[in-house]
Formats: structure tokens, sequence, C-alpha cells
């Protein structure tokens, strides 16, 4: 239908529009962060640069909720302040008809979202973390999505998969003599990033070599000095909410399989599709709103009513994701939560517009 169209079309101009403003302004930001890191190792400004653009599909899936809901503020409020939301009600078209094209303009934003969010953000979050690693230390390997390897002087590090901003699952220790002999060969359970030159392990087991001999030792803890903390660990190593859902599957059902806490992971998958999913809800809230108390405001209003609604949406999501972390609450009741307030929301007022 030519309406539906015309709807679409506007929606996604001004979705476009917002989207654009939002990538400029995250991706300026992530570019000033990323300044302390220029001049270490190899890693310049045109890294950073390359970074920087590299994490934009990430951004993009980020932001679209929130683009999404100010995009169609903006497009339904152009053609309500150009009275051709009055032509189209004069000619017989209802609101609910009008709600069903925002819907379906939403339908197709969230199939955007899936394809960045699955198949192009991932990715290339991943190749950015890496290359920053390469460029920022030396003597760095990757051995598939378990772990890092990292030479650090007569030391070899492999870590797990990162479990925390600071903790990791495992840690292997080699110890190298100067003619590159094995001295010794150690496995912790548990390994903590305590700053930037100090590893706490935590039930280390370890074997020395001398000659002909092996000795072994265990302790609940060691402090291992080390040229490499964290940061760089954080740089190899994706956060949940940067893998894809079929990763974030696998984690789960591997952490389930051997009694591990799946949390972070669970809620990041269901968080994932619903925020993808709040997508169209937050299209279709704009309609109530463009044939109610904004139908005469300007843009700026527009702008601010999608930016506090969407930062309250930001903000629930991230308090909920600690309540699922602390108080043991269920991951997937927790991350659909803002998604079913939104849907609710919009429901309501699209009713009462009917009524």
């Amino acid at each position: 239908m030519i309406i539906d169209r015309y709807i679409l079309r506007t929606i996604f101009g001004a979705v476009g529009l917002v989207l654009s403003v939002l990538l400029a302004l995250g991706s300026l930001f992530t570019f000033i962060q990323q300044q302390d890191d220029i001049g270490v190792g190899t890693y310049r400004t045109v890294d950073a640069v390359l970074y920087v653009l590299l994490g934009v599909p990430q951004q993009m899936f980020e932001f679209l909720p929130i683009a999404a809901l100010i995009g169609a503020l903006l497009g339904l409020g152009a053609l309500a302040r150009g009275s051709e939301l009055t032509v189209m009600r004069a000619s017989g078209i209802s609101i609910a008809r009008v709600a069903l094209s925002a819907t379906i303009a939403g339908l197709a934003l969230m199939l955007v979202a899936v394809v960045i969010g699955e198949y192009l953000a991932p990715p290339t979050q991943q190749f950015a973390r890496q290359s920053k690693a390469f460029s920022k230390f030396r003597n760095v390997s990757f051995a598939g999505r378990g772990g890092a390897w990292v030479r650090d002087g007569d030391l070899l590090l492999n870590v797990d998969q990162q479990s925390g901003t600071a903790d990791f699952g495992g840690m292997l220790v080699f110890e190298l003599t100067r003619d590159h002999q094995l001295a010794a060969m150690g496995r912790a359970t548990r390994a903590r990033a305590l700053n930037e030159r100090e590893w706490q392990l935590e039930d280390y087991a370890e074997s020395r070599f001398s000659g002909d001999y092996v000795n072994g030792r265990r302790a609940s803890t060691r402090v291992l000095p080390s040229g490499i903390g964290g940061s760089f660990l954080g740089l190899t190593i994706s956060d949940p909410k940067d893998i894809g859902l079929r990763s974030l599957w696998r984690v789960m059902q591997g952490l389930a399989g051997n009694d591990l806490d799946a949390r972070p992971f669970e809620f990041a998958f269901w968080s994932r599709i619903a925020r993808t999913v709040a997508i169209v809800f937050a299209v279709l809230l704009a309609v109530p709103f463009v044939f109610g108390p904004l139908r005469s405001s300007g843009t700026g209003a527009r702008t601010m009513i999608g930016l506090i609604i969407g930062i309250v949406f930001f903000l629930m999501q991230r308090m909920l994701e600690s309540g699922a972390i602390v108080f043991d609450a269920p991951p997937m009741l927790l991350a659909w939560l803002p998604t079913l307030c939104l849907a609710a929301v919009a429901g309501v007022l699209v009713l009462r517009k009917r009524g």
C-alpha cells in the first residue's frame, strides 16, 4: 500500500539519521578512550582509528533500540506537524492502521539488528580486540575460542576463558631457562589479575624439573609477577554482551554441563534477544505520542522524550544485569523485564488512542 511505503520510508530515513549521529558520538568517545594506549608497543593513531571502525557494527546493534524510538518520534512527528497524519485520518485511515505500518517498520529494523548482531558485529569486534592486542603486545597468539597464549620474558602463559573483569577460568604457566629449556610447569584452576604486574593463582600445582628429577608442589594461592596484566587479556577475550547468540548458547551448555556458573552468559543470551525484540515496541511507542501530547511539539521535545525513555530502558537493563548475578535471580525473567515493560506501555497507549 502507498501509505505503508510512505510511512516506512519516513521512519527509516529518520532512524538512519539518528543512528548516524549516535554512531558518530559513540565512535568519538571510543577514539578518545584509545588515547592512553596510543604509543604502547606498535599501537598508533591509525590502529586506534581501525579499532573504532571495527567497533561500529557492535555500537550499531546496541544503539538501534534508542535510534528506532527517537527516529520514529521524529519521522511520525514530522508527518503530524505537516498535517499529513491529519489528512490520513480524514481519509479513513485509523490510528490502528498507522500503528500497523509502524510495527512493520519495527520488524524490518529488528531483522537488520539480527543480521548485524549475529553475523557482522561479533567477528569484527573480536578482530578489533585481537588486532589491538597484537599491536600493543609482542609474542601473542590465540588458541581457538578457549584462551590466549602470550610470552612474558622466560614465562609462557595460557589463560582460559574470561569470567569477569579481572577473573579468568585458569592458567597454565611454563617457565623456561635461559637456554630455552623447560624449567617448570604449573596449573591454576583460577587466575585473577591483581594489577598490571601481578597475578593471583588459586589452587596452584607445579612440577619443577631439575636434572633427572621432578619436584612437585601444591599451594592454595600463588602470586605470579608478570608484565602482562588483565588489560591484555581483556582485549583478547570477548565480554558476554559482545558474543553472538549461537556462541553464547554453546558457552552456556558447556558451563552448565560442568556445573559452573553460567548466569552472566545466560543473561547476555536472553538480553540480546529481548533487546532486539524491543525495537518493534520502541517504534510502536511513537504512535500514541505523535497523536497525543507531541502532535505539535518541536524536534527538540521529541528527541528529549526519546532520549529519556531510551536512558531509562538502558539503566533498567544494567540494574537488572547486576541483580541476576548478585541476587541469584532468574536471568531470563530479568533480561526480558525492560522489554515487557516497554511492550506494555506501548500497547496500553495505542489502545487508549484507539478508544
